[in-house]
């Protein structure tokens, strides 16, 4: 299997968001739809910070707006 989990860096902390992740598709207001494997689906709003796709990890961090 090759999904990523997504995390959420707050604070210097990386917090879940989403595990297996299949899809990440762009919102037109700034956010981006992450879809699992499994069909769970969840928005966030913010960047994407690094993508590290040989240990199957992203990580996004809040605009600043």
């Amino acid at each position: 299997m090759c999904e990523a989990n997504a995390y959420l860096v707050k604070d210097g902390q990386e917090e879940l968001l989403m595990e297996s992740v299949d899809i990440i598709e762009p919102e037109e207001d700034g956010a981006y739809r992450l879809v699992s494997i499994f069909g769970d689906q969840k928005n966030i709003r913010g960047r994407i910070r690094q993508m590290n796709l040989v240990n199957h990890r992203i990580l996004f961090e809040k605009s600043k707006d």
